[in-house]
């Protein structure tokens, strides 16, 4: 359900909420909250809550080092996880300037962006995002350790599987908080797993990513796990992968789908270093993905009846909101000139991550879209 104004106001009146988070993330895919009360709602719909930005990776150089966070009505969830009086609920935001601009450095607002060109353009864009995470066990003081919790293989049972209590838990949170799981499974990994959502629209698949890694990792600490969603955490084992399925719409011709795949592949390389932001990145790359071509690298499932562009390359060190909003414009650049080319060949990807920073720089997609402090941010250029 989407709220508006005086919904959430209502909402919270009627729940007994106490506290609402006000989420954002940095550039880099990692989420920040700052709780008010919720007689501070009206002043945060009117003028936004100020936070101190100069500490917050990416928007160190905002002008006067303050910026005003903006909730979007329409993302209001509770969390199930805190206590039922008192209640907790969350609302993601805008990040504006103090004369009200949007802050460019603002990735979820990049991708709104990207979105209404993609709608401009025709679009009727659809996202199945899945991430992959591994599960360790705590030690005696509650610090992560390297010990998986079980030793079980691709969809594997209990009692081999340990983690299906956990992915349980995670399945019905969400599910309280308005997303909607449709599988888990465990996954190649010793302590792997997996967890499938229905398809959605792109910034609805990047929040319900944002809001799965913070149900996942409650939820794995609430049963004395670790979650670990880095890019290789076991060296000889399958890497964590961030895949990110696009269907231009159940309207859309194949050769539009074809054609947004084209011009995907063209800047997969020069894309990598937001997709694959850290240098383990690159051992999952190496491991992973580094034969059988293209058919390592995207795949075009049937999912609801569409047809779905599957990019395996990112992990999920990456920024959901950046990866998406590129994937649109690049798919965006497709459409204007590979129809009717015949299939794309696979992309040679960046070894690592310098090599990946310096194709970005030379990217005229990258340049147009992405914003100064954004580079800054990742070192390019």
């Amino acid at each position: 359900m989407e709220y508006s104004e005086e919904e959430v106001a209502q909402y919270l009146q009627e729940e007994d909420v106490k506290f609402i988070r006000l989420a954002f993330c940095d550039v880099f895919g990692r989420q920040k909250n700052i709780s008010i009360m919720p007689g501070e709602l009206e002043r945060a719909f009117e003028r936004g809550i100020a936070i101190d930005a100069s500490a917050i990776p990416g928007f160190e150089g905002t002008a006067g080092g303050e910026l005003f966070l903006r909730p979007d009505p329409g993302t209001l969830v509770p969390l199930p996880w805190r206590p039922e009086h008192g209640r907790v609920v969350q609302m993601f935001t805008s990040l504006h300037l103090p004369d009200g601009t949007i802050c460019e450095s603002d990735t979820r607002s990049l991708l709104l962006r990207a979105a209404a060109d993609a709608a401009a353009a025709g679009l009727d864009l659809v996202f199945d995002t899945r991430q992959n995470f591994y599960l360790f066990r705590l030690d005696e003081e509650g610090e992560p350790t390297d010990i998986p919790c079980d030793r079980a293989g691709y969809m594997d049972i209990a009692p081999d599987d340990r983690c299906e209590n956990v992915r349980r838990e995670i399945c019905l949170t969400l599910e309280r908080m308005g997303v909607h799981p449709q599988s888990s499974y465990h996954e190649k990994g010793p302590g792997q797993n997996e967890i499938v959502f229905r398809p959605s629209d792109a910034i609805t698949a990047a929040d319900n990513i944002m809001l799965f890694q913070r149900v996942v990792s409650a939820m794995a600490f609430r049963n004395g796990f670790h979650a670990d969603f880095s890019p290789k955490p076991i060296a000889q084992q399958p890497g964590n992968g961030f895949h990110i399925g696009m269907s231009p719409g159940p309207l859309a011709s194949d050769a539009t789908l074809q054609a947004m795949v084209a011009g995907m592949l063209g800047h997969l390389a020069a894309m990598t270093v937001f997709l694959d932001p850290v240098e383990r990145s690159y051992e999952r790359l190496a491991r992973d993905l580094s034969s059988d071509g293209l058919s390592r690298l995207v795949g075009v499932p049937v999912a609801d009846g569409q047809r779905f562009a599957v990019f395996h390359s990112p992990d999920p060190s990456a920024n959901p909101y950046l990866a998406l909003a590129l994937m649109i414009w690049a798919g965006i650049e497709g459409l204007g000139e590979c129809h009717g080319k015949d299939e794309a060949a696979a992309p040679t990807l960046p070894a690592t991550l310098e090599e990946a920073r310096l194709r970005a720089a030379s990217s005229d997609l990258i340049s147009a879209h992405i914003p100064s402090p954004v580079l800054s941010s990742y070192r390019i250029g």
